[in-house]
């Protein structure tokens, strides 16, 4: 029986699509991803590099993975929830009050953004000059005070705390970010200034090497205003002694959990597949000696501290280890 060409294409291409059908969207597309990060020399940054520059990442077939600069927390919920970035890290605040429609001045609703993993605690650090007579929060009146870039989360959650305390119009805000806070510290520029990382950061290392500092105690404010009530997702945290060069005293304050997350429409094998990853003892150990943020990172911590809904390929990922 003589074959006929254009049948015989047919049921080709007819399988092939059947096929391709049956794979997952990451293995059957050349996927490309998009992690936005956070502001240069900031922990979100270094942290999103980090996973982008690992062996295993860019040995997965038929997806890459580009981390971006942001300007932080905030820019990342927008960014992700609009699907003009795949994955972000953001404070676990941001994403509920987000989810929740009730982040300051911003009443949308940021629902497709689903965590992936809890990966490190972020305190806030307000940093002083030694001997300048700033003591407490209250001797900050009228002082100039580097806040955070608009759009980060060292900056929103700057605002909102001296808001709390009745104390934003009482300061004079600079946004600067954290590449540029201590070169502008060491210079007079400002008499203070507010990060929202984790510890060490190297700005704060930076103004430690020019000058003699101090860090002031934001815990007892929080704790006698009613700070951890109104905001729950938010946690005591002290620095040790010896953090950072001059600052021989513990510092309490307070601190976010920094989530992973992704858009709702990142397929699930693709989530899982990174996770997989990542999460590997040797994703774990290269991890770990990134950055000090992430010197306790491990599986079980993955899925701890996550109060907003998870990706579908997070929680097959976190239930198949025996965390959900």
């Amino acid at each position: 029986m003589k074959k006929n060409p254009l049948r015989l294409a047919l049921i080709i291409s007819t399988v092939l699509l059947l096929t391709l059908s049956h794979t997952s969207p990451a293995l059957a597309l050349n996927k490309k991803l998009i992690f936005r990060g956070g502001p240069a020399g900031g922990t979100f940054q270094l942290v999103a590099n980090a996973i982008e520059a690992y062996p295993g990442i860019r040995a997965l077939p038929s997806m890459s993975l580009t981390t971006q600069p942001s300007a932080g927390s905030l820019e990342n919920l927008s960014q992700v929830n609009a699907g003009q970035a795949d994955f972000s890290l953001v404070y676990s605040g941001h994403a509920y009050l987000g989810r929740n429609g009730l982040l300051p001045d911003d009443s949308n609703t940021y629902d497709k953004v689903l965590a992936v993993a809890s990966m490190y605690g972020a305190p806030a650090q307000l940093v002083v000059r030694k001997g300048s007579g700033i003591h407490s929060l209250k001797d900050l009146k009228g002082k100039k005070v580097g806040v955070g870039s608009p759009g980060s989360g060292a900056f929103a959650n700057c605002e909102l705390f001296f808001k709390h305390l009745g104390l934003w119009d009482a300061i004079i805000p600079i946004h600067i970010g954290y590449n540029e806070v201590a070169m502008a510290f060491a210079n007079k520029q400002l008499d203070a200034f507010w990060l929202f990382t984790s510890f060490p950061s190297s700005a704060v290392t930076m103004a430690a090497k020019t000058g003699k500092i101090d860090l002031l105690d934001l815990d007892a404010e929080a704790r006698a205003s009613g700070f951890y009530k109104k905001y729950p997702y938010f946690t005591a945290r002290t620095l040790p002694p010896g953090t950072y060069r001059g600052v021989k005293h513990h510092t309490p304050s307070f601190q976010d959990s920094t989530l992973w997350v992704a858009n709702a429409e990142v397929p699930d094998e693709v989530v899982y597949r990174l996770l997989s990853t990542i999460y590997s003892k040797k994703g774990l150990r290269y991890m770990r000696k990134q950055n000090r943020a992430l010197k306790d990172m491990s599986t079980r911590s993955g899925a701890k501290d996550i109060i907003i809904p998870m990706h579908p390929g997070a929680v097959k990922f976190w239930k198949e280890k025996g965390l959900l």
